[in-house]
């Protein structure tokens, strides 16, 4: 079960279950689509995967399913990929 990550890992902006702005590795490391083309340049700065639009979740499946609040953000944001 993806945990749904509340936030993009570089810049903490939030991304709701519904987003999609949201996108992730095979390690669920969660980015928004600002980072991933702007910054991270479509690779994982964790495992140097790549990245998939995050499926969005039922609504009325988040109740029993719900996301995580637990956010993971890289402290200092993260480096422009070269």
């Amino acid at each position: 079960m993806l945990e749904l990550r509340p936030s993009c890992e570089c810049c903490d902006k939030d991304l709701p279950p519904e987003s999609t702005e949201a996108f992730i590795c095979s390690f669920e490391c969660t980015f928004c689509a600002g980072c991933k083309d702007n910054v991270l340049g479509g690779v994982c700065p964790n495992c140097g995967g790549n990245f998939v639009p995050r499926p969005i979740r039922p609504a009325g499946k988040l109740v029993k399913y719900p996301p995580t609040t637990l956010r993971t953000v890289k402290a200092g944001g993260c480096a422009k990929a070269a």
